[in-house]
């Protein structure tokens, strides 16, 4: 593609309006393992790659509060209560994942998804009592894409670790510590744990530095905010294709990274995919 058509399509991307949004939901927020940490006895899942749903009851919403246009049939066979879990369909899929839930019409490519809980917010007692509720629900619905992520009790570090090259070898993201008998609660939790061969974050997506060079025409770099506050250049790990319809400005991006700086700036930061970008019109 000539430069400055690329200039034009991804200034497109920028500018293009979103759909109105519902009010962000209240999630739980998950903190990194370390190694020294005694996990012994908590619950252990794989970290699924899909893209995170909020069901109230009613609709189906995105992290950032969008509504997905899931199909009826998607919807109306969900419990009157909430849930919280991952769209997905295989290991590797994400950006299928992603396409698929983005667009703001129903569609017939629902049926590759299933929708798999890992919490069901708002419920009294642990997590084992929390998930049995939905459980219940499904001995008594038959609902084939709704699933509970299976949860194995983690034994010791040594079972962790076997447990994540297990994962890690056959393509998994990672793998999802959670205490047992911790309450529901929202925001970042030290009772949520994610465990990854690598450091990752999320960023929003705060602005677009021009490309200079070979990427003239493009973008150079994202400029992203992370919870903190702080803000930072990301441009190592983006493709081409990202630098020609980069992230729009409000999405929500992970990248890799190896430890902070002095004042507290994720180092040597890589970009990964997009988390969430809103729905489009496709």
């Amino acid at each position: 593609m000539h430069r400055t058509g690329c200039t034009l399509v991804w200034m497109f991307a920028l500018f293009v309006a979103l759909p109105a949004r519902s009010a962000a939901p209240d999630l739980l927020l998950l903190n990194m393992y370390r190694p020294g940490m005694d996990v012994s006895g908590w619950y252990m899942s794989e970290k699924l790659d899909g893209v995170r749903a909020y069901w109230d009851g009613q609709q189906l919403l995105s992290r950032q509060g969008n509504v997905f246009a899931a199909p009826a049939w998607f919807t109306e066979k969900l419990p009157p209560f909430e849930l919280d879990g991952e769209l997905w369909i295989a290991r590797g899929r994400f950006e299928k994942t992603l396409s698929i839930v983005s667009k703001t019409k129903p569609h017939s490519e629902w049926h590759r998804l299933t929708y798999n809980i890992f919490e069901v917010p708002n419920s009294s007692g642990g997590l084992k009592t929390r998930l049995g509720r939905l459980q219940t629900y499904l001995e008594q619905h038959q609902v084939p894409y709704l699933q509970i992520i299976p949860q194995a009790i983690c034994r010791n570090a040594e079972h962790l670790m076997v447990e994540l090259s297990r994962v890690d070898s056959a393509g998994g993201e990672g793998l999802v510590l959670r205490n047992p008998t911790a309450p529901y609660a929202t925001g970042r939790s030290h009772n949520a744990l994610k465990v990854k061969r690598f450091d990752d974050m999320e960023g929003r997506v705060v602005g677009h530095r021009a490309g200079k060079g070979k990427y003239t025409g493009m973008i150079g770099a994202l400029w992203i905010e992370i919870e903190d506050g702080r803000r930072f250049y990301i441009g190592s790990g983006l493709r081409d294709r990202d630098r020609v319809m980069p992230p729009p400005i409000g999405s929500v991006v992970t990248f890799r990274y190896q430890g902070v700086t002095r004042n507290g700036v994720p180092r040597f930061a890589s970009f990964l995919r997009v988390r969430d970008v809103g729905l489009n019109h496709k």
